[in-house]
């Protein structure tokens, strides 16, 4: 590490500037590394039943899921996730609840001590996800939290949450093609990353979806004496799919005429969902269920980003690669469009994704009145014109390219007439999509129009 004072800032505001300058001045370290700044906190949290998941796509819901269903069974849960959308408390949860900034800051303060400790003994400082994952743990620890949900932020087996090696349970997740340059560039190399979560003796649950992923990762929990349970399409029927929900039965003994919904659009969250239900059934064996609990749980659950409704006509979807594209395409397909109109489809991507193939499938699989590319405030972001001229070699339709988000949800209510908005390419966007909607400030461009616009029948 360079020149980053550790001098512990005063309050929550200068904490997040000082966490958020950790990327400047940091880099990735090795799970042992990891492990002794958990050390160094006092391995906070050792005790608790952690479930670990791990995925290309879906872990995030899975882990809303499964907190969804282990909160309604009266048990107190903390979550670890990422990225945040709008704030970085969004990241460490307990009772679904991101942490209030009194605790953010009080958590913040002790691992700061612990960093200084850690720099007395000549270590390095933790990178900014391995911080706010040991902050993590300190506060899933203070809040007497009985589950830990713990979700990877790349990867699994080099991945920073990998330090806690003895979790309850382990979820893979579907895998598709991401993040190439670092987890390898076929199927086997990244269900290899994942399944590194896998540890000796303790159950695995994944999606079986993907004959290719599911060799990688049965072999690699015969390696480790891991109770493996693979959960395929078979084990659920969709019966009906809309706009706001999916409707589906389970084929098992426990539930064969029990009607189930998720209340997001996206066909894979049945999978998701089902995937969350196995998990929590192993999770909570031995104790009373009620399973009546589970369904108004998963029903209700929100998951901010993914297929959500953010505004009157407006979705977003955090889909990012060219595997969750392909799967918002097919959700889409199966709805009829709003007004009898076709979509307008607002896009962005940062650079180190597939976005060339991204935008393919979308010109290909979900038809649209017109295609907005914009950018994202981030540093890889890919501009809005380059975009412009990678859609226009797949689609005929109009392509507009607009500077920042604002300017291209302004834009995409002016012509929708009377069909949805879809915003998709990057959690960053939709994250500023939700900004541009949310903020009452002056200083963001185009707030109060949008907000007056979207309010509109």
């Amino acid at each position: 590490m360079s020149d980053k004072s550790d001098k512990i800032p005063s309050d929550y505001r200068a904490a997040v500037e000082y966490i958020e300058e950790l990327p400047r001045f940091t880099k990735k370290h090795s799970l042992e590394h990891t492990k002794q700044f958990l050390g160094f906190l006092g391995n906070p949290a050792a005790d608790r039943k952690v479930i670990h998941v791990a995925g290309t796509n879906g872990k995030g819901s899975v882990c809303a899921y499964i907190q969804a269903i282990l909160e309604s069974e009266g048990k107190r849960t903390g979550f670890f996730t990422s990225p945040h959308l709008l704030k970085i408390n969004e990241r460490i949860q307990i009772g679904r609840k991101p942490v209030e900034d009194d605790d953010f800051f009080r958590v913040f303060v002790k691992a700061m001590k612990a960093v200084e400790k850690m720099r007395g003994a000549g270590l390095e400082h933790p990178s900014y996800f391995e911080f706010l994952f040991g902050m993590g743990m300190l506060c899933f620890a203070e809040s007497d939290a009985e589950y830990i949900i713990l979700e990877t932020g790349l990867g699994g087996r080099l991945d920073a949450t990998n330090a806690y090696d003895r979790p309850y349970l382990t979820v893979i997740t579907s895998i598709s093609l991401d993040h190439t340059d670092i987890l390898g560039d076929t199927i086997e190399q990244i269900a290899y990353e994942k399944a590194g979560i896998i540890k000796k003796g303790i159950p695995v649950f994944f999606d079986g979806s993907c004959e290719r992923a599911g060799d990688v990762i049965r072999r690699e929990a015969k390696k480790k004496q891991a109770p493996c349970r693979e959960i395929s399409n078979h084990a659920f029927e969709i019966q009906e799919a809309c706009r706001n929900y999916i409707a589906f039965s389970r084929n098992n003994a426990y539930d064969k005429d029990r009607m189930w919904r998720v209340p997001i659009c996206g066909i894979y969250q049945v999978m998701n969902a089902e995937i969350a239900l196995q998990a929590a059934e192993y999770a909570l064996k031995g104790q009373e269920a009620h399973r009546d609990r589970w369904a108004d749980a998963v029903a209700a659950m929100k998951w901010e980003g993914r297929m959500e409704t953010a505004a009157p006509h407006l979705m977003v979807d955090g889909a990012h690669n060219p595997g969750a594209v392909a799967a918002f395409a097919e959700s889409m397909g199966q709805l009829e469009p709003e007004g009898g109109e076709l979509p307008v489809v607002i896009f962005s991507a940062v650079s180190d994704k597939k976005y060339e193939q991204m935008i393919a499938c979308l010109c290909r699989e979900v038809k649209a009145k017109a295609y907005i590319a914009t950018e994202v405030d981030d540093r890889r972001k890919v501009m809005c014109g380059e975009l412009k001229a990678v859609f226009e070699r797949y689609t005929s339709q109009p392509v507009y390219e607009r500077a920042s988000a604002g300017q291209a949800l302004k834009t995409a209510y002016e012509i929708r007439g009377e069909g949805e908005i879809y915003c998709l390419g990057s959690l960053y966007l939709a994250g500023e999509i939700k900004r541009c909607i949310q903020e009452e400030s002056d200083d963001v461009r185009f707030c109060r129009g949008i907000k007056e616009i979207s309010a509109k029948p």
